[in-house]
């Protein structure tokens, strides 16, 4: 037996009072009653009701769920019944009040226990997320997992982040991230985030607790089929059971985030969590998973580099798909002088500061991009997927080139598409090719077409209708002062379409943000993906309108909570400002789309954050972000934008 003090001073509990008292991973009810201490278990025999959130009601220690009685020191209950409470000894010493309780035995492994190991084996070593009543057993491997250092996990305001947070970490690192969340509504408060990191093809795992299989269609609280209702958002989607090959079934599900850059589900009814791992052992990734550096098919490779040799104004299109290869495309684009166009998802691939570099193509973009891809006569594709916002022309010979085969031709017919990955493909191009092609050097017009815009961007400036600071003087302060290297994490609305015109990507910089999906809300929580990511390595920067940070405004008590080094910017009009603008394109009445705001740097500061308002540009506007950069912790920076000046 184990001795635990759990009260300092018997006064602490008067006279008839019962209170909840804890000793190692236990929970206990503490009664004082007829001038007697008395300890029983807390959970009631019927539904588990915690007893020392009871009252003693008639001499009986009555149960604050149902209205069971039990004596107060016997834990027997009245009349014959048998379904009593154990008790524990407690002794009354100087010091306090003290309970004895047998000793813990040693933990022995779980189901949880064997498929977090095997998860952190392949690699999937940071969470985000909630615990909660159906994934306890799930949460307490993950915390053991935390305790030797293999696991991060980050406690979270709302779900709907965490999976945002793990899709920006997909996003940014080409590897999964967890979220975690209980049954019912914590578990589908995911689904935004794992569509957005669906369609972005960023691979993600979600974890879900799930009420106890016994109960499964009886109506119980919280219960959904998370199964049926993940199966449309998850390429690999399976319930934990008790049979199941449990380290295997993890395994498949990471190798399968992984090699279709998709997302995964694995839902763990209740009472499966905290089974004994019998004659189970943690899997790893070796020898599971192949080499996908695969070379494009011969004959279709020859057919692409005699276009390339061929052509006189060659330009090349990166999408985000071309992320991670961005040295082999420069590389090519330099042997043939053409200039690299980037869609809105793939912004900052290549800095605008590199002489071959065309901006922005598309909605979000400027008149460079658009430039070069209509005077081309070949367009060489990588990693991107025609959609409308880019605009990619199909009326120019063109060469595409995407890891998945599906994404090829998709839309329209392509003169060669090329099924490969994208680094290996263009290392083989610019092999093919080197010497012998008739590009033309395209550097001086592409110095021209940027001081073209260079000197429209200055006009546009100079607007100023006094209702705030225009979106221009608003990037045009970023592109003087925020940090070289930061990753810049971009929401939905007029801010997203701004920021892709007018702000100029860095050497260093990466951009993150909801590519197809389109929703909003996502710069903040991608912000924290992006932070786990990279830590103080290297900047955080969260770009937002009103709109999309109130959606989940409340999770920078959580970048607080973990000294998170982000710098979140706020273009605050009080408008849904696209859908205005949207509705008078339409021609129709603008409707519903004035928004009523708090001061949100004031917010930031009750937060426990650095919190800057500014309403005018220039110098003030210069030193604040100056400021929150410079600045070790969260910071925001609340700038109250002109609708109209975008």
């Amino acid at each position: 037996m184990i001795w635990h003090k759990v009260l300092e001073n018997p006064n602490d509990l008067p006279e008839g009072r019962v209170m909840t008292v804890t000793a190692e991973h236990k929970t206990f009810c503490l009664t004082h009653h007829k001038g007697t201490f008395g300890c029983l278990d807390n959970k009631c025999p019927h539904q588990g009701g915690p007893l020392g959130e009871g009252s003693i009601e008639n001499g009986y220690l009555r149960c604050p769920w149902h209205g069971w009685d039990y004596d107060p020191l016997t834990g027997k209950p009245p009349g014959d019944y048998d379904d009593g409470v154990d008790v524990f000894e407690v002794d009354i010493r100087k010091d306090g009040v003290y309970i004895g309780i047998p000793q813990e035995p040693e933990h022995e492994p779980t189901v949880s226990d064997v498929m977090v190991e095997t998860m952190v084996n392949w690699g999937v070593n940071v969470g985000f997320g909630m615990v909660g009543h159906s994934n306890l057993g799930l949460a307490d491997a993950i915390r053991r997992q935390e305790e030797k250092g293999n696991v991060r996990f980050f406690g979270i305001r709302h779900e709907g982040a965490a999976s945002f947070a793990a899709s920006a970490y997909g996003k940014l690192m080409g590897k999964p991230a967890f979220c975690f969340t209980i049954a019912g509504p914590g578990a589908t408060n995911l689904y935004t985030g794992m569509w957005d990191a669906r369609v972005d093809r960023a691979p993600l795992l979600a974890l879900t607790g799930q009420v106890a299989t016994q109960v499964v269609g009886t109506g119980n609280f919280q219960e959904v089929d998370l199964v049926r209702a993940f199966d449309s958002v998850s390429a690999f989607n399976h319930r934990v059971q008790k049979d199941s090959r449990h380290a295997e079934l993890m395994s498949l599900a990471i190798k399968s985030s992984i090699l279709n850059r998709d997302v995964a589900h694995l839902t763990f009814p209740d009472e499966i969590q905290e089974l004994p791992a019998v004659d189970e052992k943690a899997q790893s990734s070796e020898g599971r998973i192949t080499n996908r550096q695969i070379a494009p098919p011969a004959a279709d490779f020859a057919k692409a580099a005699e276009v390339l040799k061929s052509a006189k104004r060659p330009v090349i299109i990166v999408g985000h798909g071309s992320r991670f290869h961005m040295d082999e495309i420069i590389a090519l684009a330099e042997e043939l002088d053409c200039p690299v166009l980037t869609t809105f998802k793939g912004k900052g691939q290549i800095p605008d500061s590199h002489p071959l570099a065309g901006g922005v193509l598309g909605r979000s973009g400027t008149p460079i991009a658009s430039w070069f891809m209509n005077e081309a006569d070949v367009l060489l594709v990588l990693g991107a997927s025609f959609s409308k916002h880019t605009g990619i022309t199909s009326k120019k010979k063109i060469i595409q080139v995407d890891f998945d085969p599906m994404v090829l031709g998709k839309f329209h017919h392509i003169d060669c598409p090329l099924w490969g990955e994208i680094s290996v493909t263009t290392k083989m191009l610019s092999a093919a090719i080197a010497g012998n092609h008739q590009s033309t050097d395209q550097r001086d017009e592409i110095a021209a077409r940027w001081k073209i815009w260079k000197a429209e961007k200055a006009n546009r400036l100079a607007d100023d209708k006094g209702n705030g600071v225009s979106s221009i003087a608003i990037f045009e302060a970023m592109n003087r002062k925020a940090p070289e290297d930061a990753v810049m994490c971009v929401d939905v609305g007029n801010n997203a379409y701004s920021f892709g015109r007018y702000y100029e990507s860095k050497s260093g910089n990466t951009f993150l943000m909801s590519g197809y999906l389109g929703s909003i809300g996502f710069a903040l929580p991608a912000a924290l993906g992006a932070w786990t990511a990279v830590g103080d390595k290297r900047p955080i920067v969260a770009v937002a309108g009103d709109g999309g940070f109130a959606q989940y405004m409340a999770e920078v008590t959580t970048a607080v909570k973990y000294n998170m080094n982000i710098t979140i910017i706020i273009l605050n009009n009080s408008e849904l400002g696209k859908i205005s603008k949207e509705q008078r394109s339409a021609e129709l009445d603008v409707w519903k789309t004035k928004l009523s705001n708090p001061s949100f740097a004031d917010f930031a500061k009750s937060c426990g954050a650095l919190g800057f308002r500014v309403s005018s540009k220039g110098e003030e506007l210069d030193n604040v972000l100056q400021n929150a950069f410079e600045h070790n912790g969260p910071a925001l920076v609340e700038v109250i934008a002109d609708v109209s000046l975008i």
